[in-house]
């Protein structure tokens, strides 16, 4: 195990070790916040990429081929390639920089990173930000698709009932609850276990600890011995989960890419209301 506690502590990475990187022509830093945050300040050297709002609904082969085509291309255009190190970043450790180091697993990038803490955290360290702005290098890349890693509604349905795999939902208590239903059905995946991905963060929008971290989810049975499936309403919250997950060493964790954005719009698809078990 690494000194930071995590099994796997490279996906994770502080300001001070980014700052000895800044400039390097083998670092790819994205700034993943709103366009008017970017324009506000940002780390030196990066490219604005804000992934929210990308989303797929529909993950039967035929548009899912065309989202991911999308996506590859997308960071393409940005200058990813797959010999340089790509770090991700937003305000703390949030959702967006979780999913865009979750697109570049699956497409089989080894060298990819969040800044733990966000620019929140560089700050706190006292690190400049810049107004400057960098203009990427496209790029072209061959991808080396981990398909283990992504879910689709029909992973997902033939994966109900399996005493080896547990199913998290990493939304809100409201939407769990059908207090806040975001699709044509409130409820949840039948038999799935709820943590609200936010839980995976201390108050500074850091990673917790590790110990606290496995804790957390040994007490919801969310253990490495299982394959893990997480979701949400679109791919992003359980794509946090998914990178809390991966920092412990779980070596079989995927994300549903449709999550409930999908889930909940499909009437074919069985669901439950925790809310009635109360």
């Amino acid at each position: 195990m690494s000194e930071s506690g995590y099994t796997h502590s490279g996906l994770l990475t502080t300001p001070q070790e980014l700052k000895k990187k800044i400039g390097s022509p083998d670092l790819i830093l994205i700034d993943t916040r709103p366009a008017e945050e970017f324009a506000r300040g940002h780390i030196p050297g990066s490219i604005h990429f804000d992934l929210f709002g990308l989303s797929l609904i529909d993950t039967s082969p035929a548009p899912l081929r065309a989202f991911l085509s999308m996506m590859h291309h997308l960071f393409e255009m940005r200058g990813v390639e797959l010999e340089k190190e790509v770090v991700f970043y937003e305000e703390t450790s949030g959702m967006r920089a979780a999913r865009g180091l979750w697109f570049l697993e699956y497409f089989g990038h080894a060298k990819v990173r969040v800044l733990d803490g966000g620019i929140a955290a560089w700050r706190q360290a006292g690190y400049p930000l810049t107004l400057e702005t960098v203009a990427p290098s496209p790029a072209q890349w061959k991808t080396g698709e981990r398909r283990e890693l992504l879910a689709t509604a029909e992973d997902v349905l033939d994966s109900l009932g399996k005493k080896n795999l547990t199913i998290l939902d990493t939304r809100s208590d409201d939407e769990y609850l059908g207090r806040n239903i975001r699709a044509a059905r409130g409820g949840a995946i039948p038999g799935a276990v709820h943590l609200e991905w936010t839980n995976n963060l201390d108050p500074m929008g850091r990673f917790k600890s590790p110990s606290e971290l496995r804790q957390m989810y040994h007490r919801l049975g969310v253990t490495p011995d299982k394959e893990i499936i997480t979701y949400c309403q679109g791919g992003y919250r359980a794509a946090h989960s998914y990178l809390a997950l991966r920092t412990l060493g779980y070596p079989k964790v995927r994300n549903y890419l449709g999550s409930w954005r999908e889930w909940g719009d499909r009437p074919d698809l069985p669901i439950e209301k925790p809310w009635e078990k109360k």
